[in-house]
């Protein structure tokens, strides 16, 4: 210490004036440890609540998540070859078909082709290959069809183009297990090389001219136009904003690394390659008047009021200039995100793959802060908050697939559902209904 300021805190000892204990901005006990006779300091890998396994996955590889009021845990599956696309969660070890095989099991196929050109089916009573799940707070259970499976995935993998009744979102009543009402989407909102990747809703009577609430879904298209889909629950009427929205678009050229290891796009017969997707996950703020949102592929946290994609370009052409003059740039948050979720305390949780862990952004303070890191979060490839307290997230090992791996497959059975305790007693955000 220096001789001055050990005089100055002396003094300021002697008449009884507190001093304020400096401490890291984070706490660093879990973080850290220390092994061997001269204490050297390591890396634990993890931080936050404990985590704990909720589930295993033995059969099919898992994308989506959701948890109902009732503890009842959904999944679905992107497929090609599996036999079902969306379960439900029945023990440690295995799921069924929800809400049963006949619904999952297109008559006529998962796709078809024109002209020699592959098209996934146009089945609207059907469930073709579903990207997303989310349980909104009347416990009513959404699925997100994106319409386009995998075809040939053990040869030359191909996601065929969309048509009009394939892309779908659908609602199931909990209660009876039946669906209660079906989403399709014209060919001008879905193209044919859109991909629906996430799904986020506010159910208030005041947010749309029906007052049945609307639907906000993430389009991440690799091949097409990146942008937002927004669906009035109470006309089924449907429209685009911000489409390919500079904050919407791929990084060029990002190179992540995932457990230590730089990550290149490699697949079969073609040069080594860089991820492709844009625009990757949202979230709602806690009233519903934001949406935050980002690309798989940036560092950047954006964000924009959601009066702006609530309004229908077919009745105000200049709503499409509005939204993209007021996108706001957040700043970077420590690296990519894959996904998010949110709480009752408004906290907006953001899936780090590179960090094995999740992040809180912190609207107050405009920060990125630690919430929770440990070595089984590989790839948490989306998240649920519940109305129990937990976040629940799915892990599925994404980097190692085969498909972005000349053909190999590096994953490992099980893939998992992990969860943890939510800070200060937060749960799942019920105001937005």
């Amino acid at each position: 210490m220096h001789p001055t300021t050990s005089i100055v805190t002396f003094a300021l000892l002697l008449f009884g004036i507190s001093i304020a204990q400096k401490s890291f901005p984070v706490d660093l006990n879990s973080t850290f440890s220390a092994t061997g006779p001269h204490n050297v300091r390591i890396d634990t890998g993890t931080y936050g609540p404990p985590v704990e396994e909720v589930h295993y996955y033995y059969d099919q590889w898992p994308i989506g998540i959701a948890v109902s009021k009732t503890g009842r845990i959904f999944a679905c599956y992107t497929r090609g070859t599996y036999d079902y696309t969306l379960g439900e969660i029945v023990n440690l070890t295995a799921e069924v078909a929800y809400p049963n095989l006949e619904l999952n099991t297109p008559p006529d196929g998962l796709s078809t082709e024109f002209n020699g050109i592959p098209f996934g089916s146009a089945d609207r009573d059907h469930l073709i290959s579903v990207q997303a799940v989310f349980v909104t707070p009347d416990d009513t259970l959404w699925a997100l069809d994106t319409g386009r499976p995998t075809i040939n995935q053990t040869t030359s993998p191909v996601v065929p183009y969309g048509q009009p009744g394939g892309p779908k979102l659908v609602a199931f009543d909990l209660s009876t297990d039946t669906i209660k009402a079906t989403y399709t989407l014209p060919a001008d909102v879905h193209f044919p090389d859109s991909y629906m990747n996430d799904l986020r809703f506010d159910m208030r009577s005041n947010v749309t001219d029906s007052g049945k609430g609307i639907a906000y879904v993430v389009d991440s298209s690799d091949e097409g136009r990146t942008g937002f889909i927004m669906v009035d629950l109470g006309t089924g009427e449907s429209w685009r904003q911000l489409s390919q929205h500079p904050s919407t678009l791929r990084t060029p050229e990002d190179v992540p690394s995932y457990q230590g290891l730089p990550f290149y796009f490699r697949s079969e017969g073609h040069p080594v390659n860089f991820l492709q997707e844009g625009l990757d996950g949202e979230e709602l703020s806690l009233y519903g008047d934001i949406l935050y949102y980002s690309p798989l592929t940036s560092d950047y946290l954006y964000s924009i009021e959601t009066k702006y994609l609530r309004v229908n370009p077919s009745s105000d052409p200049l709503s499409l200039k509005k939204a993209f003059d007021n996108v706001k740039n957040l700043g970077q948050r420590g690296g990519n995100a894959n996904g998010f979720s949110g709480d009752s305390l408004g906290n907006v949780y953001m899936l780090m793959p590179e960090h094995n862990g999740i992040f809180i952004y912190n609207s107050t303070t405009h920060q990125a802060m630690p919430y929770v890191r440990d070595p089984r979060i590989i790839w948490p490839d989306s998240a649920n908050v519940g109305f129990d307290g937990y976040i629940y997230m799915n892990i599925n090992q994404l980097p190692y697939q085969p498909n972005w791996n000349n053909g190999v497959d590096g994953r490992q059975y099980p893939g998992l559902i992990l969860r943890a305790k939510l800070p200060d007693g937060a749960s799942k955000n019920t105001l937005l209904k």
